[in-house]
């Protein structure tokens, strides 16, 4: 059982590196995303999901199965009856509108592609900065030093290395986020409020109106409220 939180975070390393080393040496087959406050009596406020994983060779595909759309309280506990078509997919590891199958070396090899122009920008930034380099070293050889020419090389040393930066970083953040686990059903149904701009301000104006009648009614009804002084 995990904390939904550390499936989807990759915006810090130790998240990373920790599902890095969950995948590449166990097979992480199934993910059950389980609905909020299952666990709230025990003390447990946070979503959680199901991992199942078998040690010994680096996962490929990741069965989801998703529960997260249920209603859970004191008085609509989770039953095992909830998991009956879970269990009746299982064997099969076959696809539904709560169940779909992740192809994890798929996303690393679209992850791959989409960073490689942004790494091959970050390195030729990096060569630039250097020859600048090797040319700022020439300018402090000479006898008198041309400071302009100084201030202008450092200036376009420092712009080289900060574009190079940001540019590898970009590229990690596009690999670091194939290790977002978090199950996001691709069948999942929302439901798209259709109304014009023109419809909901009749809405909020008619809602308006209610306000102030009840107002009125509670002023006319007080006596505190109707004679002030």
């Amino acid at each position: 059982m995990l904390d939904e939180g550390v499936l989807f975070r990759t915006n810090e390393t130790a998240f990373v590196q920790t599902k890095r080393k969950l995948l590449d040496e166990c097979d992480l087959w199934c993910i059950v995303s389980l609905p909020g406050g299952v666990f709230t009596a025990a003390g447990a406020g946070v979503k959680t999901n199901l991992l199942f994983f078998t040690k010994g060779k680096p996962t490929e595909r990741i069965w989801y199965y998703d529960l997260s759309d249920l209603k859970v309280g004191k008085k609509t506990p989770l039953t095992l009856a909830k998991f009956e078509e879970f269990f009746r997919l299982l064997p099969k590891r076959s696809d539904s509108d709560h169940s779909w199958t992740l192809d994890l070396n798929d996303r690393k090899n679209q992850a791959a592609k989409e960073a490689e122009p942004l790494k091959r920008q970050a390195r030729a930034k990096d060569q630039e900065a250097a020859r600048w380099k090797e040319q700022l070293a020439d300018l402090k050889k000479a006898s008198r030093p041309d400071k302009k020419a100084l201030a202008e090389a450092e200036q376009r040393i420092s712009e080289l290395i900060k574009a190079a930066r940001e540019l590898a970083n970009q590229a990690e953040e596009i690999e670091n986020a194939v290790y977002d686990l978090k199950a996001v059903n691709p069948n999942a149904k929302n439901d798209e409020d259709k109304r014009t701009p023109e419809e909901l301000l009749d809405l909020i104006e008619a809602k308006g109106k209610e306000v102030a009648e009840a107002l009125a009614t509670l002023r006319a009804g007080s006596p505190k409220l109707s004679h002030r002084p």
